[in-house]
């Protein structure tokens, strides 16, 4: 084998460039012709005095009996010697056509081979990636790319970043090193991801950004039709993530409150709009700082939802604003309400069970204007936790209130009457709403600038955590609801919060690597795309009893790998068969779930 260099010229511009071959020659006719082996391209790295050594090396991975001693290869023509000889397998055909061989199609493939030559080389992930590629196919993805104008090198980025998200999140740059070294994705979309650099991942992000509102439209409108979903509900919540690094290129990284407790560094907010279902309509960035409550109309608008669907949405949301910004647009609300006196009328109340079993008490009521219904709610499982809560926060803060008076009988305390003041309003200031069941007095001296007693009493507060603890106030504009249909609407939200921990846990939402703004929003909207995949799967799989997390579904599927079994025939050749391994009993009733085959990739063999 040789590699030969040939000059090309540009069809439609006329500019010359230089495309390498793997050629080797072969006797035909009783003349000797030069037959192409492997297009290398135009990108070729490797140095002219080095193409001996990586034909070479070639030759010995093709028939690794040929020679007793491995030839030493520096590092970077050792990886090249391999991809290529990776590509010779991974792209012939099972009839062996390189070698002049043809067997009948469908025949069996006898062949005398040595057992104590197998070799097993280049092994690859192949389970997620075929599951994920397949799913992306039902929802009429990659051809939506298609009819968007994306050429076939960026499409396979995309696919690319999406299925690499749903097998191991990481940042562009970890997903660029796992198609290259881990995955065999690029054998099931006829792909070569070593010959692409790691920025066509970051151009592939841009490209999305850019379809964004068409992709994400297409996306559930294809999951509609293939769940037969009902725009009935409507979910809506946000959650944030935070950055490595300052990200000082993009304006939305700001700091506020984490809810992954990350103070220590600038976040970024991430709104979705929802369906009953799970599945995503729309989502969005907002800064890191965002105010819940302001998101709500910007989110809403033009999703062109029913008139009449029910908006459940957290208390953080429904603010007065939104609430009658709903109701002017045709929609209907489900919500907790903001702050109010907590009650509850236990002679009123119904019971019902929750999915865990514990028993859930009801009572509503209708506002006076007979516009809203207010549903009552006590668990007891609520109540020891804010009963819990209360104890603590009142514990702290009288131990707060002792350490001050002690300190007014010490010598070098602090006593005068200005800063106790603003002591006590720290204090309060940590309490969590436990200081408004005390009345602190502080006495003075004559000149009522220095304490000389400090002394309080408890009295409870009437309708708050702690006279009515463990009750919660849901508010609807749905007014025909019985107590546990709408119990039961709300709990609908507690679906998104699963939603978000998938998307940050398994999905790989956080944290953020990226600095520019639109490479940020990439990031987010490549997770949410994946979780789109991910639900899709989950959704077909739980039809047949199949309701494991995504996290447990990609250790299962991670097990099958493509191989390729290298052995000596009886002639001297070297036989290279490349084929994933056979499913195991888990990941087979995967697939049977799914109706796709079992063998992702086929089978393809090379006789060298």
């Amino acid at each position: 084998m040789f590699i030969r260099q040939t000059r090309t010229n540009n069809k439609i511009t006329g500019e010359g460039y230089f495309t390498f071959r793997l050629v080797r020659g072969e006797r035909i006719g009783g003349k000797v012709r030069q037959i192409t082996v492997l297009n290398l391209g135009r990108h070729f790295a490797i140095k002219q005095d080095d193409w001996p050594l990586l034909c070479g090396r070639i030759e010995q991975l093709l028939q690794p009996q040929a020679l007793l001693l491995e030839l030493a290869c520096p590092v970077h023509i050792e990886r090249a010697a391999q991809r290529y000889v990776g590509q010779l397998v991974a792209g012939a055909t099972r009839e062996c056509a390189a070698a002049g061989e043809t067997a009948p199609a469908g025949a069996a493939d006898f062949q005398e081979v040595d057992i104590d030559s197998l070799q097993q080389s280049q092994p690859r992930t192949v389970g997620v990636e075929h599951v994920a590629l397949s799913a992306l196919k039902e929802l009429g993805l990659v051809a939506k790319l298609t009819d968007l104008g994306i050429n076939g090198s960026m499409r396979a980025a995309i696919l690319g970043n999406l299925i690499g998200r749903m097998a191991q999140p990481t940042s562009e740059l970890g997903t660029w090193d796992w198609l290259q070294t881990r995955s065999a994705l690029g054998e099931l979309i006829d792909t070569d991801f070593n010959a692409k650099s790691h920025m066509c991942l970051y151009r592939a992000s841009d490209l999305l950004m850019r379809h964004r509102a068409a992709i994400e439209a297409h996306v559930f409108g294809a999951i509609s039709d293939l769940f037969h979903l009902e725009e009935t509900v409507t979910l809506y919540d946000l959650t944030n993530t935070y950055f490595e690094g300052e990200a000082l290129g993009n304006p939305k990284a700001k700091r506020g409150r984490s809810k992954e407790k990350r103070s220590d560094c600038p976040l970024l907010t991430l709104g979705l709009v929802l369906d009953g279902s799970g599945f995503v309509r729309r989502s969005k960035t907002f800064a890191g700082n965002v105010s819940e409550g302001t998101t709500l109309q910007g989110m809403l608008a033009g999703l062109d939802a029913p008139r009449g669907a029910l908006v459940i949405m957290d208390a953080g949301i429904a603010t007065a604003a939104n609430l009658s910004w709903l109701i002017e647009n045709g929609y209907r609300y489900l919500v907790v309400r903001r702050g109010g006196t907590r009650q509850f009328a236990d002679d009123q109340a119904v019971d019902i069970k929750s999915a865990n079993g514990e028993t859930i008490r009801l009572q509503k009521e209708l506002s006076e204007d007979a516009k809203e219904l207010r549903l009552y709610c006590y668990s007891s499982a609520r109540k020891a936790k804010e009963t819990a809560m209360v104890t603590r926060f009142a514990q702290g803060f009288e131990a707060g209130l002792q350490k001050l008076a002690e300190g007014l009988h010490k010598p070098r305390c602090e006593k005068r009457h200005e800063k106790l003041l603003e002591r006590i309003g720290r204090l309060k200031e940590k309490s969590r709403g436990a200081s408004q069941h005390y009345s602190v007095s502080l006495t003075t001296d004559d000149t009522g600038e220095w304490v000389t007693a400090l002394t309080w009493e408890k009295s409870l507060v009437p309708g708050t955590m702690a006279t009515h603890p463990g009750v919660y106030c849901l508010r609807s504009s749905e007014t025909t609801w019985d107590e546990e249909r709408l119990w039961r609407t709300y709990t609908m939200l507690n679906d998104l919060e699963s939603v978000f921990r998938s998307l940050k846990s398994e999905l790989g939402l956080r944290p953020v690597f990226h600095s520019k703004e639109n490479r940020c929003d990439g990031h987010l909207f490549i997770t949410v795309l994946a979780y789109q995949c991910v639900q899709t799967i989950r959704a077909k799989l739980k039809t047949a009893g199949i309701t494991d997390s995504w996290a447990q579904l990609r250790n299962i599927l991670s097990v099958q790998q493509r191989v390729t079994a290298s052995l000596r025939r009886k002639d001297g050749r070297t036989v290279h068969v490349r084929k994933s391994t056979q499913a195991e009993p888990a990941l087979m009733a995967i697939y049977k779930a799914l109706a796709i085959t079992p063998a992702p990739g086929g089978t393809k063999k090379l006789v060298s």
